[in-house]
């Protein structure tokens, strides 16, 4: 939690203890406010900002230790006015989905009371209006913290995991694990992509590595996956899918089946790739350089015809005439260098590119859709500019990786394929192109794109991986943070179980390549050219792990032979 958002919740906090109509705030309120603190911060920090609530209290106090003086209505006009002037004030500090989860927390602080009195709904409300959050969404997230999640007046946004085969609940999702005990919740909030949960029940469960408390709320976000003993690892991604599912208008499917290809006269190519991605998936391509990322995406993408295998795309086979005539418009290619005329502006290239794109539609409207292209990715502001090119500069190397996104949106594939999307930016820009496609994703587009080293943040938003070894062998395909627990299982590190550094919750996305790519030591301790494990061992184990199965509706997807088929991942 940061230090911002801890500053707010204090702040919050004081206001609460200062609406109720005792002067002075009870030790068992103070111990409440102690009890919240402590399930997020270690002792120090605790006594930190017990000081600061104890401040804060005070000096409201202060401010209405003459209330008992004053008419009801007016005490309650300068609780209000209290209350906007924080909120005012936070709305400057915090994004909004930073400020949908300090209203959470204050949710689930006033539930932590011997009651909930009508002044402190009064006082969420207050909040959720100054923070701008929707009625319904505002009304969704009170009701599953604090009443009944049955009563969420959008079922359809909410996912249940227990034991009961049925639920009996209608539009509500759900997911069955028989040795849960108890039942873990989900809400999907809408305007800022958010997931949070609750669980209720007694066993341990813990979410990216750090226990959860029975009735308590948490994020729970890209990347995120919560394990408990006995029952099976629950990620973000099928949780996002399951609930997302609904809202698409359409769903559509890649799947490569036993696809092999080789380069002339040389072993280098793709190795017997098995792969399946789907609509609102992410799905990165990993690994060192040279190892054959660029090819897999061209075979996927219908620029490389394989020699063996098919490729198909909601049963239309990409490599055959027929079948391709179908699937025309339904892919989009973005490559590593750019197609920018240099001497036009932003907004130049942008208009012609939509001009030869888009001529069903009148100038007004090729004039609208540009405008509007401009304002989503974010380049109102250099529309005038002359791109340049990347020797001789003139906008930064993020804005031109934007603009090509753009271009090839224009046409609205349902399927994005994208060459190195970050390479060659900072890391702030690579984190905006990445958010950029994620947004692309979560509108229902299948985005697929090759990747070297992702740092933590960007691992994290993928719903899935594919790991291409030297050789072009296949040696993972599943969720992201499996991978690393996958490796470090199969090289028996101490502590294989942990995915991610449970202080900081960062992945260290370096260490998978370093596991794959280990060197054997002589006995003078220095690392050979020989590795542990050759590409074709690694793929081998991991066929050894996964499963291709006819016949299994699970991710069914017809093919040509009117069987189906799936790629299951890790059993």
């Amino acid at each position: 939690m940061s230090e911002t958002i801890l500053n707010a919740l204090v702040h919050l906090f004081a206001l609460i203890g200062d609406i109720h109509e005792e002067t002075v705030i009870t030790s068992r309120e103070k111990n409440i406010v102690r009890t919240f603190l402590s399930r997020h911060l270690n002792n120090e920090l605790v006594e930190k900002y017990m000081k600061r609530f104890e401040e804060y209290l005070g000096l409201y106090n202060s401010e209405s230790s003459r209330k008992g003086t004053i008419k009801e209505r007016k005490r309650v006009s300068l609780y209000a006015v209290k209350i906007l002037a924080m909120c005012e004030k936070i709305n400057e500090e915090l994004h909004q989905k930073q400020k949908i989860y300090v209203l959470i927390q204050l949710m689930d602080f006033i539930s932590l009371g011997e009651e909930i009195t009508e002044n402190e709904l009064d006082f969420l409300q207050t909040v959720a209006i100054t923070f701008n959050v929707p009625e319904i969404e505002y009304e969704n997230i009170k009701t599953f913290v604090m009443n009944h999640i049955h009563d969420v007046r959008e079922k359809n946004r909410v996912l249940i995991v227990d034991n009961r085969k049925q639920t009996g609940a209608g539009e509500i999702k759900h997911l069955y694990d028989e040795n849960l005990r108890g039942y873990i919740a989900f809400l999907f909030i809408t305007s800022t992509n958010t997931y949070i949960l609750r669980y209720e029940g007694n066993a341990d469960l813990y979410l990216n590595g750090q226990i959860i408390f029975s009735g308590q709320t948490y994020i729970f976000d890209h990347g995120s996956a919560l394990r408990g003993s006995g029952i099976r690892t629950i990620y973000y991604s099928e949780v996002s899918s399951l609930i997302s599912e609904a809202a698409y208008k359409y769903k559509i499917s890649l799947d490569a089946i036993n696809v092999s290809f080789r380069f002339r006269n040389s072993e280098n190519g793709i190795h017997n790739l098995n792969f399946h991605g789907e609509s609102g998936n992410l799905i990165g391509i990993l690994g060192g350089s040279g190892v054959g990322k660029s090819t897999t995406l061209s075979i996927l993408n219908g620029t490389l015809n394989p020699q063996k295998g098919e490729v198909l795309i909601n049963g239309y086979n990409l490599y055959k005439a027929n079948d391709r005539e179908n699937l025309k418009g339904v892919i989009g290619l973005v490559p590593q260098d750019d197609l920018l005329i240099e001497d036009l502006t932003v907004y130049q290239n942008i208009y012609f590119n939509a001009k030869m794109c888009l001529n069903n539609l009148t100038e007004s409207q090729i004039v609208d859709t540009v405008n509007k292209t401009l304002i989503d990715f974010d380049l109102e502001e250099i529309k005038d500019l002359k791109v340049g090119n990347p020797l001789k500069k003139i906008i930064s190397g993020g804005q031109r990786k934007r603009i090509n996104i753009a271009l090839e949106l224009l046409r609205e594939p349902t399927i994005l394929f994208v060459d190195e999307p970050t390479s060659g930016l900072s890391s702030v820009d690579s984190l905006v192109v990445m958010n950029l496609l994620k947004e692309q994703a979560d509108k229902g587009k299948l985005v697929i794109i090759n990747i070297h080293q992702p740092a933590s943040e960007i691992y994290k938003m993928f719903d899935k991986i594919m790991i291409i070894d030297k050789g072009g062998y296949q040696v993972f395909l599943g969720n992201p943070t499996e991978a690393i627990i996958y490796f470090k299982t199969m090289s028996k590190h101490a502590n294989a179980d942990e995915d991610q550094c449970v202080k900081c919750g960062n992945v260290d996305t370096d260490q998978i390549l370093q596991i794959i790519e280990a060197k054997v030591v002589d006995e003078q301790g220095k690392a050979t050219r020989i590795r542990k494990v050759t590409p074709k061992e690694w793929a081998d184990k991991f066929m050894e792990k996964s499963k291709i199965k006819e016949n299994d509706t699970a991710y069914g997807k017809t093919g040509p032979s009117g069987k189906y088929f799936q790629h299951t991942g890790l059993t």
